[in-house]
């Protein structure tokens, strides 16, 4: 079934109701039901009303908008069954606090929420997204629609350019604002590598769209300040029903990823898992058929298109980033660390607060250089100044000893990373529950070609062009977007690998080529959390999909600080 006959099915599922009229996407102005009513900084009843200029900064104004959308719907059409409606941004699990309120599709409650909230019906909502797919655009129509109904009108458009900064701009004053981000809606994901990462950027002073909470601060601490389960899952229970409560952030759906493979791909026992990050997939034992030259070729995308991106912001997403650079630890498939990798042995102080790795013997890079543990203390010190690192790296490197005065220049190095002959030693000031975690994601990179780079300008560092890695494949030959060639280190630590070659084009998901080049026998594995590629492949017979799950949430982001 086509995506325009699904989108009209949503659109029909609005009983006793017109339709919207659009006119260049835009809804066609009516009249108010009745005067306007601007926003005012009062607070009408704590909890409730506005708490400033910004009418998305009255509760009832949020709840309006997730009572207005119907998920059930659009979920079984659009996402053509393949998702979950989120009423938290935790997935479901043994994670998720029981009895959250829903916000079950409710356009007569939203109305009245509204009438309550002395909505201005000629507030006109803007909506960014950052996807380039068909999909999101339909979404996005239906979205605007169901706004509509209820009487909210609404704009959506593409980022373009630097869409971090367009997201995450951070006001001046994180409580009072005004905000330095110009949307009122944000359409986007969060592919979460731990939990906290769910919540972390809530915290006062991190957030470009929620003004500061004294106590969703105290709920972040207590979320990050312990290792015992049980006693995190208590602070995750209360974490979640308090923004379930204050609705700071709309979750629309929970996405699995969908791992594509050709037949040709044997992974000869090696586990599947959350493949947007690193884990014990055991890529060197993987095998393909040769091709008429006798040679190994697995063709995957992800190739570079201006350089090579770098692994501390997203650790796995690219295959590059996967084989390339090697990491300390392992972990399974559902992101639990394991065992030792580049270490030979590590060991967790019983508090939680040192960690001790020995790294094995006769490591090297590709160049067959040396690395040493001088290169793992490198590159921490190096991504603590590195404005574009993953989060949970962040917290982790923050959490060690000396670090706030290395990062304000105080002190020349990290105290808390001593070395010792192959032994590295992490001494933390205070806990961080993901310290293993970190060190089964962050890749080790060579102070060698590094060292003198400007941590402001670490992506623009020529080393990206052709980087020299650890890991179990090196670059052969690269064409920027065109394609890349990477072929087996002989020297690496787990053995060499049985394929050849991987050849990389430079597309990725929600990209048409992925489709275009798996019909074509050009793509033997790739992921994508796409449905529409999902569809079209599950036509081939030639290719194999499997579906894994993995904490990844689809939400809107209501930005709460008043406008300049």
């Amino acid at each position: 079934m086509k995506k325009i006959t699904k989108l009209l099915l949503v659109l029909g599922m609005m009983l006793l109701v017109s339709l919207p009229v659009f006119s260049g996407g835009k809804k066609e102005a009516e009249p108010a039901a009745e005067p306007a009513a601007a926003a005012t900084a009062e607070v009408v009843e704590e909890g409730v009303g506005p708490t400033n200029s910004n009418p998305l900064s009255d509760l009832r104004v949020r709840q309006a908008i997730a009572y207005a959308i119907d998920m059930d719907t659009i979920v079984d059409t659009l996402l053509e069954g393949m998702a979950i409606v989120a009423d938290s941004q935790i997935p479901n699990g043994s994670w998720k606090a029981p009895g959250l309120e829903k916000y079950s599709y409710n356009p007569d409650k939203a109305r009245q929420l509204l009438k309550a909230a002395n909505w201005d019906s000629n507030y006109v909502l803007d909506l960014v997204f950052y996807y380039g797919d068909q999909l999101t655009v339909d979404l996005m129509t239906a979205i605007q629609a169901y706004l509509s109904d209820v009487g909210i009108k609404m704009t959506f458009r593409k980022l373009e350019g630097d869409v971090a900064a367009q997201l995450n701009a951070l006001p001046v004053d994180p409580v009072k604002g005004p905000s330095t981000i110009v949307w009122d809606l944000g359409y986007g994901a969060r592919a979460a590598l731990a939990l906290q990462e769910y919540y972390n950027a809530y915290a006062t002073g991190l957030s470009a769209h929620t003004p500061g909470d004294p106590k969703l601060d105290a709920l972040i601490e207590a979320i990050n300040s312990t290792s015992d389960v049980a006693k995190q899952k208590e602070a995750f229970f209360a974490i979640e029903r308090y923004d379930s409560e204050m609705l700071y952030t709309l979750p629309l759906y929970y996405q699995q990823l969908f791992i594509f493979e050709s037949t040709r791909v044997n992974r000869n026992g090696e586990m599947y898992g959350n493949a947007q990050y690193n884990y014990d997939w055991g890529i060197i034992n993987w095998t393909v058929p040769a091709d008429e030259k006798g040679v190994h070729v697995l063709r995957t995308n992800g190739g570079p298109i201006e350089f090579f991106q770098n692994p501390w912001f997203n650790p796995g997403i690219w295959i590059s980033n996967k084989v390339l650079f090697d990491r300390l630890l392992t972990c399974d498939g559902s992101l639990t660390p394991t065992r030792p990798l580049m270490a030979k042995d590590y060991k967790l102080s019983s508090d939680g607060m040192t960690l001790t790795i020995t790294l094995k013997d006769g490591l090297t890079w590709h160049d067959g250089s040396p690395l040493t543990v001088d290169d793992v203390k490198f590159s921490v010190e190096l991504a603590y100044k590195v404005p574009t690192v993953h989060p949970v790296f962040i917290k982790t490197f923050s959490s060690l000893k000396g670090a706030k005065a290395f990062k304000d220049g105080t002190a020349s190095e990290i105290s808390g990373i001593t070395t010792s002959g192959n032994t590295i030693t992490f001494s933390l000031e205070t806990l961080d529950p993901n310290i293993l975690l970190t060190f089964s994601q962050f890749a080790i990179l060579p102070e060698k070609y590094l060292g003198d780079v400007d941590p402001l300008k670490f992506q623009q560092s020529s080393y990206w062009q052709l980087p020299i890695g650890s890991g179990p494949f090196m670059v052969d030959e690269v064409e920027m977007n065109d394609y890349l060639v990477m072929t087996p280190f002989k020297d690496y630590h787990g053995g060499v690998a049985k394929i050849d070659q991987i050849v990389c084009y430079p597309t990725f998901d929600s990209d048409p080529n992925v489709v275009k080049n798996a019909a074509a026998g050009r793509l033997d594995y790739a992921f994508s959390k796409n449905t529409a590629e999902v569809k079209a492949i599950q036509e081939m017979d030639h290719m194999r999909i499997t579906p894994v799950d993995i904490p990844y949430t689809r939400m809107i982001w209501f930005n709460k600080f008043p406008k300049p």
